[in-house]
């Protein structure tokens, strides 16, 4: 599943291609995904124009010129394509896990525009639309998620706060979008192995000066894989055909049974599974 640098990178690419487009027509070829499309989709749609394509957590938010907006998660296996009336594209995937080339078998939904059509394709259909008439509605919707890492509200007092008796363990806190929204698997265990942190210790055990690192590693670790246009774990390219490279920057995700990169570690990265999720750290130095 996509987590918030690679959402961000798809944000960017339709940002780019579609953002004060008008939509001229809307095909709903399947309306079974994780929850049924409105039947008003494509009036919801028609006539308007994109006036700014945004992201919150994992989500993609379309804004409206008649103050709705649409909100978009990709779920485990969800693409989007860009594909251009001109010119035969040889890359259309703006998104994560999966190939490049548009499957045709599994397009759900088509938002045509002038020059350019926008296709959603999603295999395993968990993924999803949901349609709002104004911000308000959405904020509403949202309102159950913590604060992004990036955001002012995700600090010192807020993680102490919600730290205070809590026995479950920091690695399952950094998967928790009710704590903080965005990070997932991948970045949790990089953040971790950042700040020296084990990741089955106990977040009522963590002292201030760990709370602190762990809120600047969260910023300093999605900022650099933004920058590196996300993990390509499979195939993930934008729209230029340009492919992520942050994995190449992993200091534990994937390396079970190698040297700690950490200048003068010795440790060796172990694998352990916490809450049904695969777990990176090095056994020596994340104390």
């Amino acid at each position: 599943m996509p987590e918030l640098p690679e959402v961000e990178v798809v944000r960017q690419s339709l940002h780019k291609k579609i953002n004060k487009k008008k939509v001229k027509k809307v095909i709903i070829r399947n309306r079974n995904l994780r929850f049924q499309i409105p039947l008003n989709f494509s009036s919801f749609f028609k006539n308007k124009t994109i006036i700014n394509v945004d992201r919150f957590s994992k989500y993609l938010i379309f804004y409206l010129s008649n103050n709705s907006c649409c909100l978009l998660h990709l779920g485990m296996s969800g693409t989007v394509h860009l594909v251009s009336n001109n010119k035969k594209d040889i890359i259309t995937n703006t998104s994560f896990y999966n190939s490049p080339i548009l499957p045709k078998k599994h397009n759900h939904v088509e938002i045509f525009f002038d020059n350019l059509k926008m296709i959603y394709n999603d295999p395993r259909r968990f993924g999803f639309f949901q349609i709002f008439k104004n911000p308000v509605l959405l904020k509403k919707r949202l309102a159950y998620l913590g604060p992004e890492p990036f955001h002012s509200d995700f600090n010192l007092s807020y993680v102490l706060s919600f730290f205070k008796k809590k026995e479950k363990n920091i690695k399952n806190f950094l998967l928790d979008q009710n704590f903080v929204s965005g990070i997932g698997n991948i970045y949790a265990s990089e953040i971790l192995f950042l700040s020296k942190i084990k990741p089955a210790k106990k977040a009522c055990l963590l002292q201030k000066k760990e709370c602190l690192q762990i809120i600047l590693n969260s910023k300093k670790i999605l900022l650099r894989s933004i920058k590196k246009g996300g993990s390509s774990i499979r195939d993930f390219k934008d729209t230029s055909g340009k492919v992520g490279s942050f994995q190449t920057d992993f200091k534990v995700y994937g390396r079970e049974g190698n040297l700690c990169k950490r200048y003068k570690c010795n440790g060796i990265i172990k694998k352990k599974i916490i809450s049904n999720r695969s777990t990176f750290f090095c056994d020596l130095c994340q104390k």
